[in-house]
């Protein structure tokens, strides 16, 4: 759609961070630089996550040796957490670079949400011989086993995918707005919009709060700020305007 009426600076994102284009058979071809990015994304998150259960398995050595560093287990599992973080972020972006197909639905389940396995496998263990380790007081267990819990609970937030991405879904969103936009696959966005538009004109985002609208595919909404739904006013606006035209 027309970008005209925009007060705002408009920045185009670049082509070549695109995740791909749908094909005939609907399914979300992804680009040889997008898949390169995942890998090298998904690297970083394996070797992150190997670091955190290095220090599980340190913390674990810690338990076992009376009496018990109190302060080094923590930072320990503190260091644990901070990894586990790290490695989910940097999977759940390659995710995004590179989607899973929902036809495997045991296959997309792993994929999306490795990050909560991960963390599971990274605490629950230190946290069941905190519990019953002998070595530990009942006020060092409260301690020692508050402070890991929470770890696993801001782990497992963090690690939960709560709206996986699909060459699927990727494909339809793309169908979608290519329908509604004259056959071209581009919409706009914002740094904190949690919705891609048709039109750079939209009040949602040409307001005064607005500085720079962004540019680009739908698959670069997704990719970039992880942005997966359509403005229902652009939407609206379209279909008027479609009509008028017909």
């Amino acid at each position: 759609m027309s970008s005209n009426g925009s007060s705002k600076k408009i920045t185009r994102v670049e082509q070549s961070a695109s995740a791909g284009t749908p094909s005939s058979s609907n399914q979300f071809e992804i680009t040889a630089e997008s898949k390169s990015k995942a890998t090298k994304y998904r690297l970083f998150a394996v070797l992150s996550w190997t670091a955190a259960i290095a220090c599980e398995v340190y913390a674990i050595y810690l338990l076992t040796k009376a009496p018990v560093q109190m302060t080094w287990l923590i930072v320990f599992i503190v260091l644990d957490l901070i990894f586990v973080v790290i490695g989910s972020l940097l999977w759940k972006k390659a995710n995004r670079l590179n989607p899973a197909s929902r036809k495997n639905t045991f296959m997309f389940f792993v994929q999306n949400q490795l990050g909560l396995i991960i963390a599971v496998i990274a605490f629950l263990p230190v946290i069941i011989l905190i519990f019953t380790n002998k070595n530990l007081s009942g006020k060092q267990k409260g301690v020692v086993g508050a402070i890991a819990v929470v770890a696993l609970l801001v782990a497992s937030y963090i690690g939960i995918d709560f709206n996986p991405p699909s060459i699927e879904q990727y494909a339809e969103q793309t169908e979608q707005v290519k329908s509604l936009n004259n056959g071209v696959d581009y919409v706009y966005w914002t740094k904190t919009g949690k919705s891609y538009h048709l039109y750079s004109s939209c009040s949602y985002i040409n307001s005064n709060r607005t500085n720079e609208i962004f540019e680009g595919t739908v698959a670069q909404a997704r990719e970039l700020k992880n942005i997966t739904d359509l403005c229902n006013r652009c939407e609206s606006r379209a279909v008027k305007d479609n009509e008028k035209i017909e």
